[in-house]
């Protein structure tokens, strides 16, 4: 890329955070370029700097951020290290956007995309009037290859898909044709074949409008298959940074190495002939109303069947695999059977029927039927300690003879986590993304369950760190005798941790059975292309 305009020009960075122990250390002597029309990525372990780094460039840092009167950053020439904030907004948004991990807490609730598209317009572009915004609006929402971009548009994000919402995250970032796109972990929570879809996107668009890329993520098959650069980041700072071909080839530092060699490995251990079944679904149907009903207009209401008479069976000490794309009705039959949500059909877990029991009633057994999110920087109290987060649902449940009891089975809880006990005075937001998802399993851990519905909980995780939660939940399981409703869009963690596999499509069953038997032997179409898309690109 030497013949094309440099774009960025980072050098020397250095950023501390202050804490209640000193100042610690989050970035440290990084210089990096990116060109135009040029993708590069930022690969690491949570907590080694990637997203550190991207921010610094925008200016969006924590109040307690220290940057290095040292570092120096150049867009385009010019020296923005010492901009104020008013003079950030004029270039946020205008000559850099920013695609953050996740959509659904980026984008406003209380307003339709096409109203938040506009925003970022009009915050550019004073002159625009409404037509003008409305017809701008509806041409990216095209260009996002979003179905019914006139529907869409008066939408509000809770309305649309994972996939769909990171499609307006991306209208907005490239509404007003920016130089640079930072686009930080853009596929995290999407499925396979919506993750190649939304990579794709970006790809063209790159090529279309002739942008640098700054790719931050987790998942090195999406680097290896999209970026042209790579700088590896530990403890933040670059150890090694090459074209990516020749880092994949061969890498010349231990820790690219490291992370080049930590795809999801093992496999579910085996299960007892005789295990007893502990949670069975018959009939499971769910539904949303989309459309009240109208006397006025002698209109009925209208309805979504999400899930359409599943059946599934989950024994002790059993992992089962739900997978699917975004929409498929995996969470929602989660949650169903959970009595999270309303839903028809037959459920017994343990011996008990669920369908007939009212909230009153359930609470005596949601001790014993746990769950751990996709994000737990999202679940967990920010404004509790460990401590706090892990004893709230002991004290609620009765969990614990006295206080000194609770404090040893959290500190129990933690370990078995993978954590020490200091953790329990520390604040969520202290913690990296891996250590906050072993907070939320000892969360679940400490109410001493027989089940746990675990949903995505290792998208949002780099690899290696993946590989040391799914190692944990099998120790987990096989020390408790766990029973675990593992809900993910990533069939190689799947293929790792599960017994069975039941894919899901548009809320109706495609195929179940053993694991290997479907991943390796599928009898179905829609099956094979999601193999396909997960394993291809790994490829």
């Amino acid at each position: 890329m030497k013949n094309s305009e440099l774009l960025v020009r980072a050098d020397r960075l250095r950023v501390d955070f202050k804490t209640r122990d000193g100042l610690a250390e989050a970035v440290r002597d990084l210089s990096f370029r990116i060109y135009r029309g040029q993708t590069v990525a930022m690969v690491g372990e949570s907590g080694s700097g990637k997203s550190i780094s991207a921010r610094t460039i925008m200016k969006l840092l924590p109040g307690n951020a220290l940057v290095s009167p040292d570092s120096r950053i150049e867009l385009l020439g010019e020296d923005i290290t010492g901009f104020d904030e008013a003079r950030m907004r004029t270039i946020r948004g205008k000559r850099i956007g920013m695609i953050f991990q996740e959509p659904m807490t980026s984008l406003n609730p209380l307003y339709t995309v096409g109203q938040q598209i506009g925003e970022m317009l009009l915050e550019h572009n004073r002159g625009m009037s409404r037509q003008q915004v409305r017809a701008r609006v509806l041409e990216l929402l095209t260009e996002m290859q979003l179905p019914e971009p006139e529907k869409r548009i008066d939408q509000y994000p809770h309305q649309m898909s994972g996939g769909q919402r990171q499609r307006v995250m991306i209208a907005m970032a490239i509404a007003n044709n920016p130089d640079l796109l930072i686009a930080d972990e853009p596929t995290t929570a999407l499925d396979v074949t919506v993750q190649a879809e939304i990579l794709n996107l970006l790809r063209r668009l790159q090529q279309k409008h002739n942008i640098g890329v700054m790719l931050i993520t987790h998942d090195l098959t999406i680097v290896r298959q999209y970026a042209d650069w790579v700088y590896v980041m530990q403890h933040g700072q670059v150890v090694e940074n090459n074209a990516t071909e020749a880092l994949f080839t061969a890498p010349q530092h231990a820790y690219s190495r490291h992370l080049l060699n930590s795809e999801p490995s093992g496999r579910a251990p085996a299960l007892a002939a005789d295990a007893p079944e502990i949670l069975r679904g018959r009939d499971i149907r769910v539904r949303f109303q989309t459309q009240a009903a109208s006397l006025w207009r002698r209109r009925p209401a209208q309805y979504f069947e999400a899930v359409k008479g599943l059946e599934l069976g989950l024994r002790r000490g059993e992992t089962l695999g739900l997978v699917g794309e975004s929409g498929s009705g995996k969470t929602t039959l989660g949650h169903a059977l959970l009595r999270l949500i309303d839903s028809q059909g037959e459920i017994h877990y343990d011996g008990q029927p669920l369908h007939d029991k009212d909230r009153q009633a359930m609470r005596p057994l949601r001790r014993k039927m746990q769950i751990v999110f996709q994000d737990p920087f999202s679940s967990l109290n920010p404004r509790m300690t460990v401590r706090q987060i892990i004893q709230e649902g002991m004290l609620i449940n009765g969990i614990g003879k006295d206080a000194k009891d609770r404090e040893q089975k959290a500190i129990l809880a933690l370990q078995e986590s993978g954590l020490a006990p200091f953790a329990l005075e520390r604040f969520p937001h202290e913690f990296s993304g891996g250590q906050r998802q072993r907070i939320a399993i000892a969360k679940a851990i400490a109410m001493e369950p027989d089940f746990i519905l675990l949903d995505e909980p290792t998208s949002a995780l780099d690899l290696s760190v993946q590989n040391q939660i799914i190692k944990l939940l099998r120790q987990l399981q096989q020390k408790h005798n766990l029973s675990y409703l593992f809900i993910s869009h990533d069939l190689r963690v799947v293929r790792a941790l599960c017994h069975r596999v039941m894919v899901m499509r548009h809320g109706d069953l495609v195929e179940v059975g053993d694991t290997e038997q479907v991943l390796t032997q599928p009898r179905e179409e829609y099956t094979r292309r999601l193999i396909r898309a997960a394993f291809e690109v790994a490829a």
